[in-house]
């Protein structure tokens, strides 16, 4: 008889790769919902991270944090969302599209001071705010948000520190007008 050359996978290692993804969702859906700004969008990006991540868990290196892995599958697809939208549509409509709010305004009174943060995160360049979600908020070390970024731990810890400077400046001064003074 002839022996398939596909390795048979036991059927627990599957059912327990898909507990510990399961558990990683609220992680997934936050990352996402900072990166798109927009939970529709964000919620199907966490769909497609985790049928990626399901359809090659045979790629997964045991090695490796499954959240690290998971977060680069997210990004990558976020990314590639990005190019195709650019290519469907012309700059004007992808940003309005990127920058819809991602959370409904609530009346309590922290909720003010959480629009004004996510106001002053979504006035960061996308490379800055993916580096402070994956920091500050998910708790990624620099090594690790270096991994799911693909660039050096020092370009991480250059990025957190620009975004951290902008996001004081915003919460000082205030929104820079786009109005310049002429004499």
């Amino acid at each position: 008889a002839c022996r398939s050359a596909v390795p048979l996978r036991h059927p627990l290692r599957g059912l327990l790769m898909r507990e510990k993804i399961a558990a990683e969702i609220p992680h997934l859906r936050r990352f996402a919902r900072g990166l798109a700004r927009d939970r529709a969008i964000a919620d199907d990006l966490v769909q497609d991270c985790i049928e990626r991540a399901l359809a090659r868990e045979h790629l997964y290196d045991p090695s490796r944090s499954l959240r690290s892995w998971l977060f680069t599958i997210l990004r990558n697809v976020f990314l590639n969302d990005v190019r195709s939208r650019r290519v469907r549509a012309d700059a004007a409509q992808e940003y309005a599209s990127l920058a819809a709010p991602f959370a409904a305004v609530e009346p309590q009174h922290h909720s003010v001071h959480i629009q004004q943060i996510l106001r002053a995160m979504d006035a960061l360049p996308t490379e800055h705010r993916e580096v402070l979600l994956l920091v500050a908020v998910e708790g990624f070390s620099y090594q690790e948000a270096a991994r799911v970024v693909g660039v050096p731990a020092g370009t991480i810890m250059s990025r957190l520190a620009r975004a951290r400077e902008q996001l004081r400046a915003i919460a000082v001064e205030g929104p820079r007008s786009q109005i310049r003074r002429v004499k």
